[in-house]
């Protein structure tokens, strides 16, 4: 009877047998060889009976679902992008990396098994980091994002100019922009409401030294507190944590960067430059920026009249060169703007680095 036993087990599926052995057949049938009786006929065409229906449907379930995944993995090959690694340029020095887009097998093949696959599977991407990064780099400045990423910022550089700040704050805020203002640290000392203001309104705060001084020419520790004075402030009175430094007029040596990178702070630069400090009116901002405007564009200005009577034609431009505004954190980070790949379903947000 083991025997007989073996020959009615064999052959069923791995994913059966647990299914199987919980029947009242299979417990009648195991009892009476416990007990050296000869189980009746019933008891063993019941079980062969049992044990033929679970594997003609493991049998005819099973490839049904492997062929879905096959064709999920094949077309998945053809929506893969590689991640781009962050690097430094020998013209742009710091560039950041750019994530990648892959098919998530798992959540697609959920999703197609719900909602049924059809001629177009319903693609569920996720995002692939880069290797490496913009902390794995040794110092360098930041000139600009990923070319790749089809996203721009207004970096403003505030040492003064509050008349205007009105003005561009509420440009920003019917345009839904959120920029990044670079205080000088003795502006802030006495305009602490107006950053508030400026946070409130959801804005990025970073450090643009103390004093306005050339960083360059200052010795290793006046360089130094210049940095941390405008870092303790920005904790002080407006808790932020910040990343960024800019520093003053764009003057720094390899030594400000240095110093930047010892505190957390990535040193930034600009791609395009308003030079709105020489009041060149509206029109010449906006000539410039409609000519020189690309993904990864930072955007140096600071709160005069000529940036914040060119600043709603300037959006206008960006957006209608399918560029999204965003902070210059946002700008610089490998994150892919949350957008289906071509052909593809809804990207799975999976942030990064």
């Amino acid at each position: 009877m083991q025997k007989k036993k073996l020959v009615l087990l064999g052959g069923i599926t791995a994913g059966c047998i647990w299914v199987l052995l919980q029947s009242e057949t299979v417990h009648t049938f195991v009892g009476a060889i416990q007990q050296g009786k000869q189980p009746s006929m019933q008891t063993q065409t019941k079980l062969s009976n049992v044990a033929g229906e679970l594997e003609t449907n493991g049998k005819t379930a099973q490839p049904a679902e492997d062929a879905l995944l096959g064709r999920i993995r094949e077309e998945a090959k053809g929506l893969y992008i590689a991640p781009i690694d962050a690097k430094v340029d020998r013209i742009w020095k710091a560039m950041p990396g750019y994530n990648g887009l892959e098919v998530d097998i798992d959540k697609t093949y959920e999703a197609a098994k719900k909602n049924g696959a059809g001629d177009k599977l319903p693609f569920v991407m996720k995002q692939v980091p880069p290797k490496v990064n913009l902390n794995d780099l040794q110092p360098e400045p930041i000139y600009k994002g990923n070319s790749k990423k089809p996203m721009v910022s207004f970096m403003i550089n505030v040492a003064w100019g509050e008349e205007f700040l009105p003005s561009i704050l509420e440009t920003l805020r019917k345009e839904n922009v959120r920029a990044t203002f670079f205080f000088d640290g003795s502006w802030l000392k006495k305009h602490v409401d107006i950053a508030k203001e400026i946070q409130k309104q959801g804005h990025e705060l970073s450090n643009h030294a103390y004093s306005h001084k050339n960083m360059s020419t200052l010795s290793r520790s006046k360089a130094y507190e210049e940095i941390v004075k405008t870092e303790d402030l920005l904790k002080k009175e407006l808790g932020v944590t910040n990343v960024l430094f800019a520093p003053p007029s764009g003057d720094f040596d390899a030594e400000t960067v240095k110093i930047a990178a010892e505190l957390k702070l990535k040193t930034v630069m600009w791609t395009l430059d308003t030079v709105d400090w020489k009041n060149p009116g509206a029109p010449a901002i906006l000539a410039k920026v409609r000519k020189n405007i690309e993904p990864g564009s930072l955007i140096l200005m600071h709160p005069t009249q000529s940036s914040s009577s060119a600043l709603p034609e300037m959006i206008s431009i960006i957006k209608g060169k399918g560029l999204h505004l965003g902070t210059v954190s946002e700008t610089l980070s490998p994150q892919r703007i949350s957008a289906p790949a071509p052909g593809a379903g809804q990207v799975g947000d999976e942030r990064s680095g």
